[in-house]
């Protein structure tokens, strides 16, 4: 199992430390450092300005947002990194949410799975500098009864074949990721829940595109708070608002995918009364019932040997890239962190 980085969204007044966790992620020996972006900070620019300053480590996008872009913007931005990062760049992408998709980038968040579908189709086939025509749903190349022509990409990537990502948590689009994807960026991973909440989903996908998960990177984010083991349950609760701005906050009522996703992990009740007090103001209220197992198991918490445990059961779940989310006050906060994630692998047996 490799381990990642991730840092997160930036223009937050972290950037100079965020780029020295990516520094030291690289030096010793991380796999790859994701960047996010949602209504701020945008991917592209970060991942360009990470691998411009490190070395080795791969970079990559969890995720570039399938509204935000055409598909062919996206086969671009794809190539034109991995040509700069002398091949080290990971495709991530994924739908957003119904909020962002609609009030920010102004695109219906309809038919999410067949959009994916023919999204990744298209960025599949611009990659092959093949001249570029799709007849889809939703999109068809070049317009009919127009000037338009079939165009190929004129970058050369470093790589034939960039690894394409996607993030899923619904069992719908974990089973097409299987199917159309090299790679899954999950959140909120348990690895106790890991096979039913996620694998067989991903399992049952690569079977109907007639491939084993063998090859397939199963790659979750899961914070990381180090210290001892009579301090977990103060570890965990400094992540209380942030799953609860996921479970409670992040979308509709209607539609929280987050929070369907904690209640197929058996905490449905629990989930339901976060999200109610979240949506009626009470951001503490909502961070405050959301229960210490739940974001025990979906964390690494506490001394280095107890992490190393963690990680052999993600391992054993089927994971592959371990991608981590330090904690921490201070940049050195940080930066032990990831020492600590690397030590922890170590111990583990899985280095």
């Amino acid at each position: 199992m490799q381990l990642g980085i991730n840092l997160g969204y930036w223009g937050a007044g972290m950037d100079a430390d965020n780029l020295a966790v990516a520094q030291e992620a690289d030096r010793l020996g991380y796999a790859v450092c994701w960047a996010a972006e949602a209504y701020g900070s945008d991917a592209a620019t970060v991942l360009t300005w990470v691998a411009a300053q490190t070395e080795r480590i791969d970079v990559g996008s969890a995720i570039f947002q399938i509204p935000a872009r055409q598909p062919a913007m996206t086969a671009m931005t794809a190539a034109t990194l991995d040509s700069l990062s002398g091949g080290r760049f990971r495709l991530g992408l994924g739908v957003s949410g119904p909020q962002v998709s609609e009030g920010w980038y102004g695109v219906k968040f309809d038919k999410p799975l067949a959009r994916t579908r023919e999204y990744v189709e298209i960025i599949r086939k611009a990659m092959t500098r093949e001249r570029l025509t799709h007849d889809g749903e939703h999109w068809t190349l070049p317009l009919p009864g127009g000037p338009g022509k079939p165009i190929k990409l004129t970058v050369h990537p470093q790589r034939e074949h960039i690894p394409l990502y996607i993030a899923a948590i619904g069992p719908k689009n974990l089973e097409q990721t299987g199917e159309i994807a090299d790679g899954a960026l999950l959140i909120f991973p348990s690895a106790e829940h890991l096979e039913d909440t996620a694998v067989r989903h991903l399992r049952a996908g690569r079977e109907k595109a007639g491939k084993t998960l063998d090859g397939f990177d199963v790659c979750p984010t899961v914070p990381l708070a180090v210290g001892d083991d009579k301090d977990v349950t103060a570890l965990a609760d400094t992540f209380r608002p942030y799953t609860a701005l996921y479970v409670g906050g992040m979308g509709s009522r209607r539609q929280n995918f987050y929070n369907q996703l904690a209640g197929r992990m058996g905490y449905e009740r629990e989930a339901a009364e976060i999200q109610d007090k979240y949506l009626s103001g009470d951001k503490q209220g909502a961070a405050a019932a959301v229960p210490h197992d739940l974001i025990d198991s979906t964390t690494l918490l506490g001394s280095v040997d107890r992490i190393a445990d963690r990680m052999k059961a993600y391992a054993a779940a089927g994971v592959t890239t371990l991608t981590l989310a330090p904690a921490g006050f201070t940049l050195d906060e940080r930066l032990a962190s990831l020492r600590a994630g690397t030590e922890a692998l170590e111990r583990a047996g899985l280095a």
